[in-house]
């Protein structure tokens, strides 16, 4: 599985930006991670298993969407912060548990 995410970028506090990941295949579990500067690895939204997970730090601000028919999902960051500052990884996992991941894009909240 091929996962293609689009660029991230450098934007002010409380500003937004997009986020794209498109797979190579059709699969249904997909969403994104981030990682910040000297820290781990952490989950910011994804669907799972038909539901929708958010991370406590992104409710309300940020919006995991999808377009089956491209396999294509999409993050939308709203009212960004500092602490938002890290590499998003786009992540798949097959129906047996297979995890995939992109190779990352930064995103910079900075003023």
């Amino acid at each position: 599985v091929q996962l293609a995410e689009s660029e991230g970028g450098s934007v002010q506090p409380g500003g937004s930006l997009r986020l794209s990941c498109k797979a190579s295949i059709t699969i249904f579990n997909m969403g994104w991670y981030r990682q910040a500067p000297g820290k781990g690895r952490e989950l910011v939204a994804r669907f799972f298993n038909g539901d929708l997970e958010y991370a406590d730090s992104v409710k309300g601000r940020f919006t995991i969407s999808r377009n089956i028919t491209s396999n294509t999902i999409f993050l939308q960051m709203d009212a960004l912060k500092p602490d938002d500052t890290a590499v998003y990884y786009c992540n798949a996992r097959s129906l047996v548990g297979q995890l995939y991941w992109g190779k990352g894009t930064l995103v910079t909240v900075s003023s």
